[in-house]
């Protein structure tokens, strides 16, 4: 089981590299790859060796762990690409160039000619935007300056004067630097002059989405027959008990796809480009690594990046609950062992979490002594990771659905500190609670940050403060444990 999940780990920490930083680095990403999984091969050879039984020395436990992401980052750093010759060097500023999602993604700017960049100047009225000077960056054109107007009218100004005089050349970019100061950003096009073309363009194939699903329902069914204590000599003596998967295999599809619709439609709600939710089948672990939607535009405004970014999680989290309910209401008691756990579906105990601790005994009642563990029904396992999936998306890091919430409420640098704080938090909790340091290893692989919307300046409103609070709180009562005062006052 240890290799499996080790292999599992590596898998997905090789895809994380490659997709995060093995376009700005010279350093083979088969080695950064094998030291941000020093730690766990070290771990795991220690297991191998001595058993779980024997405690691990603090300096290999958290020695590693300390070590290997610095070396990491400095690592990508030492083979950082340079620039091309026809590329401008940038210059001290407190700001990188800007990002963007999809197709414009790493283009190229052109230098404005002098009538051209005199025309830029001029979509700059100084009652609205003092412009003060521009900046050539490698992917970008900067303009630094006065804001004197209210953000949203600024924006929506500047951006209305510099469409009238250079069309779709440019996304118009409004953010904060590290000070808190706002700037413009000009950014390529890459579909300029050819929007018809683009939309003609097919986004998303439903035939490959529709394959996907189907192979994925068969995945999570066999894992689903597993998880039902099928064993494979009934499975080969009558193939017909598969169908025993099912239970599983639908309610787990069932909420991962209600999550990536809660995106989806969100993103049509703001005319975003983006996929149809694609499955990801496996056919070991639970089936399935999820699914996914790609937006392939820019996001036009924090407004609309909460909004993508808050429906996913709630509109799974909503759908969950019904399947979860059902399933602990038909699972069985169990007595409580040394072996009971988190990830322990036969033997599960439910305390690690508030959340969870609630529903069970909501719907066990007394059958949910102090000494009792819960034999987890296929529909209480998909239910329950369901939950995970939700917490894991809330996690305030980086391109997660909880970093794109706290970038939208408080701005991208202050979302970014609050990543790395979460990191060492979550970090510091696995050491208590095993269960969620592989958690905590996939937050330290992940980008410390997100793509800015168009208009990233833009404050959000106090009804969406209070969801994105909401949020948060849901994330703190599905990670951390039931206090033991209310543990006892609840009989569990």
């Amino acid at each position: 089981m240890n290799l499996f999940l080790l292999l599992v780990l590596g898998l997905v920490t090789y895809f994380i590299v490659q997709r995060s930083v093995a376009s700005i680095t010279k350093t083979p990403v088969w080695i950064l790859w094998l030291v941000m999984m020093t730690p766990a091969f070290i771990w795991s050879a220690w297991i191998w060796i001595y058993g779980e039984q024997r405690q691990m020395p603090l300096v290999l436990l958290l020695g590693p762990f300390i070590i290997c992401p610095i070396l990491y980052w400095w690592l990508i750093h030492l083979g950082r690409k340079e620039l091309t010759p026809e590329e401008p060097k940038t210059t001290d500023s407190p700001v990188a160039a800007p990002t963007l999602n999809g197709d414009a993604q790493k283009q190229p700017v052109r230098a404005l000619t002098s009538e051209e960049e005199a025309t830029l100047r001029n979509c700059f009225p100084w009652s609205v935007y003092y412009l003060q000077n521009l900046e050539y960056r490698p992917q970008a054109v900067i303009c630094r300056g006065s804001l004197r107007s209210n953000p949203e009218v600024a924006y929506r100004t500047i951006k209305e004067n510099i469409e009238a005089q250079f069309s779709d050349r440019f996304y118009v970019l409004f953010q904060e630097d590290f000070t808190g100061k706002p700037f413009f950003a000009l950014v390529p096009n890459p579909q300029a002059h050819r929007e018809a073309k683009r939309n003609s363009e097919p986004l998303t194939r439903p035939g490959i989405a529709l394959t996907l699903l189907l192979v994925t329902l068969f995945t999570t069914t066999i894992i689903g027959a597993e998880i039902a204590n099928l064993t494979q000599a009934a499975v080969k003596s009558n193939p017909g008990v598969l169908l025993q998967g099912l239970p599983y295999a639908l309610s787990l599809m069932t909420i991962l796809g209600i999550h990536e619709l809660g995106h989806y439609l969100a993103a049509q709600r703001y005319k975003i480009r983006a996929t149809l939710p694609y499955f990801i089948p496996v056919p070991f672990f639970l089936g399935t690594f999820g699914a996914f939607i790609q937006m392939r535009s820019p996001v036009p405004h924090r407004k609309a990046l909460f909004d993508v970014a808050i429906a996913g999680p709630f509109a799974g989290f909503i759908a969950t609950i019904p399947f979860l309910i059902w399933g602990l209401a038909n699972s069985s008691v169990v007595t409580l062992s040394d072996k009971s756990g988190m990830l322990n579906f036969d033997s599960f105990n439910p305390r690690f979490s508030i959340l969870m601790t609630l529903l069970s005994k909501l719907t066990l009642g007394s059958a949910l002594a102090p000494n009792m563990a819960i034999d987890l029904h296929p529909v209480a396992v998909a239910g329950y990771l369901g939950v995970i999936v939700t917490a894991l998306n809330l996690m305030p890091v980086g391109q997660l659905d909880g970093g794109h919430i706290i970038h939208a409420m408080l701005g991208q640098q202050a979302a970014i500190a609050i990543g790395q704080v979460a990191r060492f938090l979550l970090l510091g909790w696995s050491l208590v609670q095993p269960g969620f340091l592989l958690w905590a290893i996939l937050l330290f692989l992940m980008p410390a940050t997100d793509e800015p919307a168009l208009n990233d300046v833009t404050a959000l409103d106090n009804g969406r403060d209070f969801w994105g609070l909401l949020a948060i709180a849901l994330l703190v009562v599905i990670v951390l444990p039931m206090p033991a005062m209310l543990r006892g006052m609840l009989g569990i």
